[in-house]
């Protein structure tokens, strides 16, 4: 009976096609390829495909577990980032009681740039699911981090957990739960340092609306443990954030003023940006040009209307000195035209393109792209999530696979 075999040949990959009891045929299906070679061709597998092969043996099982290949495959993603889009599924009764009947479907696309017809259409990919979910908190270099309820083995009751997933593979891991008596009111961030190459986890317990505890966690580790840092300034935390170059922002306010926190991930320590006036709770955070950008609309409690005017974009300069720079950008006269329903901004394509989405999902479903330049609106279609008719939806820019094991 003819079987496949994969061995480890010196600085290649030996594949057996078929085995006989003939070596001169042995040979002859026998091919050993340079371990270089065959990581160049795992790469350009899609992340689905990626895990099914981990499975095949314990050599492929090694290979695309490995550091420089988790690497490669991220650095090829990254040079074609993608839309991503949650979808809540089940009753919204449920996510308000904090119960498991309802769950985040996720879907990715192509993300256009500069789409110059009014009828580019995308389709979407099925990703994974997962249950459970009650709040999402954001996404960083593939992965996604969320609040739950869940049950678990070590508890009889349910327990406010945070967890952190990947869409493209359907992993997910759920952190260790804080040593508290308080279960609820808890924000968490998920950061990448790019110097250590090291995912970490910042979690806010806020006792009221103010900030009581804040704890840090590094993925990775043999056992994964919370270890409180200091933060001098009591705030109230949002769930708008972003990493950029391995500090963590996210908006807060104190009883006086607005802010963002800093939190650089490699030192661990916190500073603080003012900003001189309230900010919208709707305010997208985004990295122009590797610098903090702040996008948002005074008008419709944030969100982009019918009858909006205008779109608003502050960017960090000397964040010691407290400077920003602001940009208005004025919606054009036919917008009126083009929205029929409240737009969430979901962020901008490098620094000319910012993209609005519904809010709810409604079919057929789009998202608009403005270019901030040229005072071009284009609709763009999104085909395959007709099923979600009603249901809240949120849309992430940039998305990248990432093939790194939780």
């Amino acid at each position: 009976m003819k079987q496949r075999k994969q061995n480890d040949s010196g600085n290649g990959v030996n594949i057996t096609r078929g085995i006989t009891r003939s070596m001169t045929t042995r040979h002859r299906n026998s091919l050993t390829l340079p371990v270089e070679v065959v990581t160049e061709i795992f790469s350009r597998l899609p992340s689905k495909s990626i895990a099914r092969c981990r499975c095949v043996c314990k050599l492929w099982s090694s290979m695309l577990r490995r550091q420089d290949f988790t690497e490669l495959f991220l650095t090829k993603s990254c040079a074609h980032p993608r839309l991503l889009f949650a979808c809540e599924d089940g009753n919204e009764q449920f996510l308000y009681e904090k119960k498991n009947d309802s769950e985040f479907l996720f879907f990715s696309s192509p993300q256009p740039h500069n789409p110059e017809e009014n009828s580019y259409v995308v389709a979407v990919n099925n990703l994974a699911c997962f249950p459970s979910s009650y709040q999402l908190f954001g996404c960083t270099c593939g992965f996604l981090c969320y609040g739950a309820n869940l049950i678990l083995k070590a508890r009889k009751k349910r327990a406010y957990v945070t967890v952190i997933c990947n869409p493209s593979t359907g992993q997910s891991l759920i952190l260790p739960t804080l040593k508290s008596s308080k279960t609820s009111g808890i924000e968490s961030y998920l950061g990448y340092d790019p110097v250590s190459k090291e995912f970490k986890v910042l979690s806010v317990r806020y006792d009221g609306w103010i900030s009581k505890e804040l704890h840090v966690l590094t993925l990775g580790t043999k056992k994964l443990s919370w270890r409180l840092v200091e933060c001098c300034v009591p705030h109230s935390t949002s769930r708008k954030w972003i990493c950029i170059s391995g500090v963590l922002y996210y908006i807060a306010r104190t009883s006086d003023y607005y802010m963002v926190v800093c939190f650089d991930l490699r030192t661990e320590k916190f500073s603080f940006v003012k900003f001189s006036r309230a900010l919208p709770g709707s305010a997208t955070l985004i990295n122009y040009n590797g610098r903090l950008g702040l996008l948002m609309s005074l008008e419709d409690f944030g969100n982009v209307s019918r009858a909006s005017k205008s779109i608003e974009l502050w960017v960090l300069g000397d964040a010691a000195k407290n400077e920003w720079s602001e940009h208005v950008y004025m919606l054009p006269d036919f917008w009126k035209d083009v929205v029929a329903e409240s737009m969430c901004i979901a962020g901008m394509v490098g620094t000319h393109e910012i993209i609005l989405s519904p809010c709810y999902q409604y079919v057929p479903s789009y998202v608009i792209y403005f270019n901030v330049e040229s005072k071009t609106i284009r609709k763009v279609g999104i085909q395959g999530m007709e099923a979600f008719q009603g249901n809240r939806c949120y849309t992430y820019l940039n998305y990248v696979e990432n093939v790194k094991l939780l």
